[in-house]
């Protein structure tokens, strides 16, 4: 039987705002080429396992065809207990980018006046941050990073207005690497009107070394318009289990939890995490390990005479501007992948030792010098 009258078909369209998104990339595998071992060093991953205790809990396994519990109780109690700080102020998320969405669709985007609210952070930074802040609705406010790779908080302060809901600040910066000072980031937060939440990103926390370097915990005992983040990805070691966290006061988490997504946090990861914080003292000594290794490749370039930022995470930033494209091809040749950022700059993750020095290797015969001018 014929259909006389064929229903036209409608192409489905996406909101407008996804024409306007960057694309994140995400940092690619390397090449392989005969006689070397190939090196990824453009994701940032901590080049290790877990710890064995870590790796002795996943094997163990959980009830696979159970739900997690949705409020990862276990984890948010050991966090509390590690950090000092109540359970109830502890929100989970899918890595720490997943417990920034859930703040950001909490507290930015269109206002019932049609207003968008507005969401200030640093740039060049976390490359999600202008996704995740307009896929709510808000609009961005980037406010370029000084020379050094450092945040303008100065800049930063200026920009906020009536329409702000938000500022991030990433210490320390990833790409760029430098960390913020606790003088510097009090101030910023007295100069910002208290209504304004302050989420200070710390995936890297762990691998700073700053003396003055701020502690955002500290900053939210003390301030009630904070909130920080952080994740097991980096320093334990957990990247493919995604196990992130916000902590903030119940008149922000009352909030967060309306938000956060429903099992967010699996029980193997939840089970990975818990075992990794019980073992913290060999944690820190593995990253201990990859702060070293960092000293050895910033003295490296150094003396090189190439200019790179105070690296306080576990990668180095090279702003090599046009020469960017050309540097990554050659260290391609090499095995390595590294993380190019267009005509800007590349960021070297801290990996293995053979990688950290071949890396060192292409550099010494790399004749142009990326600069901080």
């Amino acid at each position: 039987m014929s259909n006389e009258n064929p229903v036209t078909p409608v192409e489905v369209q996406p909101r407008p705002v996804l024409d306007l998104l960057p694309k994140y990339a995400a940092g690619k595998p390397p090449a392989a080429v005969a006689g070397l071992t190939s090196f990824k060093l453009s994701s940032n991953e901590n080049p290790q396992p877990p710890v064995p205790a870590v790796l002795e809990a996943i094997r163990e396994g959980v009830d696979y065809n159970r739900y997690p519990d949705p409020l990862a109780t276990k984890l948010r109690e050991a966090l509390a207990a590690y950090l000092d700080v109540p359970a109830d102020d502890i929100v989970t998320g899918a890595g720490s980018l997943g417990a920034l969405t859930q703040i950001l669709q909490t507290f930015a985007g269109q206002n019932d006046d049609d207003v968008a609210d507005e969401v200030i952070y640093p740039w060049r930074s976390f490359e999600a941050y202008p996704i995740v802040v307009q896929t709510t609705g808000a609009d961005a406010v980037e406010i370029p990073n000084l020379p050094d790779g450092r945040h303008d908080l100065e800049a930063m302060a200026a920009a906020v207005n009536a329409q702000t809901s938000v500022v991030l600040l990433c210490t320390p910066n990833n790409p760029t690497g430098p960390a913020l000072t606790t003088a510097e980031v009090e101030k910023f937060i007295n100069a910002v009107p208290a209504n304004v939440l302050i989420v200070i990103d710390e995936a890297y926390n762990e691998f700073v070394r700053l003396d003055d370097a701020v502690d955002g915990i500290e900053m939210y005992r003390k301030y009630p318009n904070v909130v920080v983040l952080r994740t097991f990805s980096k320093a334990h070691g957990l990247a493919n289990l995604r196990v992130g966290y916000s902590v903030s006061h119940p008149a922000i988490t009352q909030y967060l939890r309306v938000i956060a997504t429903p099992f967010a946090v699996s029980s193997l990861a939840e089970k990975a995490a818990v075992a990794s914080i019980e073992n913290m003292e060999q944690v820190v000594e593995r990253v201990q390990g990859l702060v070293d290794e960092r000293t050895r490749v910033v003295e490296g370039l150094r003396a090189l005479g190439w200019e790179v930022p105070d690296a306080q995470g576990n990668f180095v930033w090279l702003a090599m501007g046009g020469d960017t494209p050309e540097f990554a091809r050659i260290a391609g040749e090499h095995a390595l992948s590294v993380r190019a950022f267009g005509t800007e700059g590349l960021r070297v993750s801290i990996g293995e030792e053979e990688a950290n020095s071949r890396f060192l290797e292409v550099c010494s015969n790399y004749p142009k010098r990326p600069t901080l001018s």
